[in-house]
């Protein structure tokens, strides 16, 4: 799989995540997560809320993936390992220094790793200080727990405004992006990544799984499925790997989040990286999911 950059780690073009991971057995986490790091997926995404709402409760993704690791203590040597924190229900956010640190040492404990790659405020926190929240993460940098810092779900201006306190840069932002959810084009998000070098993850690639279940939601959708149906026929692959390809088109630095649970769709999602998606290609999505040809 081709390689792009997060920070100052070389990782895959598309990436794994833990969303729904909690679930699994320890032997099934362990043939998910090798089969993401053969196939090139080398950033393992997670966080602390993930298994909330499940029998196994707030943290029960990351703990899944602690014991994984410590039975493979190889594997995370293969990995840039990516967490989140700061929703804390039904609060429902806490981005307040103590409160942040705090999660972060518990993310780190349920993962049994001396340093977290990447930690990502998840959402953002409307009654937290931004300078307080910013000097959380810089404490945290300066402690080693955590190796870079990014954001999920936060507008430009609530991204800029927090680097403007941090010392550390913000490596990433992580909003939902997709074929059908085509916003981060349109609202900065993708011109921010662009313009700071930052990695866009996109969450919820293929539509919250619509694009592949064809459950789709209006006219506006249909018209992007038959689009990306017919370049899926040219290109000889499925609908999942167009759609992909769509968002890895972009000119700014996007690495789709993939989360099935399925290791024989993990290893077939790789080739998404690989297929000759043309700018036209791209434009006709854009130009089905807007209605009208581009000006």
């Amino acid at each position: 799989m081709r390689q792009t950059r997060l920070g100052s780690f070389t990782i895959g073009a598309i990436a794994y995540g833990c969303w729904r991971f909690a679930g699994s057995t320890p032997a099934e986490a362990q043939e998910k997560i090798e089969t993401a790091l053969d196939a090139g997926m080398t950033l393992i995404d997670t966080a602390d809320i993930y298994g909330y709402g499940e029998p196994c409760g707030f943290g029960g993704a990351e703990a899944v993936l602690g014991e994984v690791l410590a039975a493979s203590p190889d594997l995370r040597d293969r990995m840039v390992l990516a967490t989140k924190g700061g929703i804390i229900p039904p609060r429902p956010y806490d981005s307040g220094s103590d409160y942040l640190i705090s999660a972060a040492e518990a993310s780190l404990k349920r993962l049994r790793v001396e340093q977290i790659d990447l930690y990502q405020i998840h959402r953002p926190d409307l009654t937290a200080p931004v300078a307080e929240t910013a000097n959380a993460l810089d404490t945290l940098i300066a402690s080693g727990k955590v190796k870079h810092v990014g954001v999920s779900n936060f507008t430009v201006a609530q991204t800029r405004a927090l680097q403007a306190h941090l010392s550390a840069p913000l490596v990433s932002t992580q909003p939902e992006f997709s074929a059908v959810h085509q916003d981060p084009v349109t609202d900065g998000t993708l011109d921010w990544c662009s313009e700071t070098g930052a990695a866009c993850l996109a969450w919820s690639p293929l539509g919250g799984g619509r694009l592949v279940t064809r459950d789709l939601r209006d006219e506006r959708e249909r018209r992007v499925h038959a689009i990306l149906a017919r370049i899926a026929e040219r290109l000889g692959t499925d609908i999942s790997n167009a759609a992909l390809a769509f968002i890895l088109k972009h000119q700014a630095n996007v690495v789709p989040i993939i989360g099935t649970q399925t290791p024989a769709r993990i290893r077939a999602s790789a080739a998404a990286a690989g297929l000759d998606f043309t700018a036209r290609d791209f434009y006709d999505i854009v130009e089905a999911w807007r209605g009208v040809p581009m000006p």
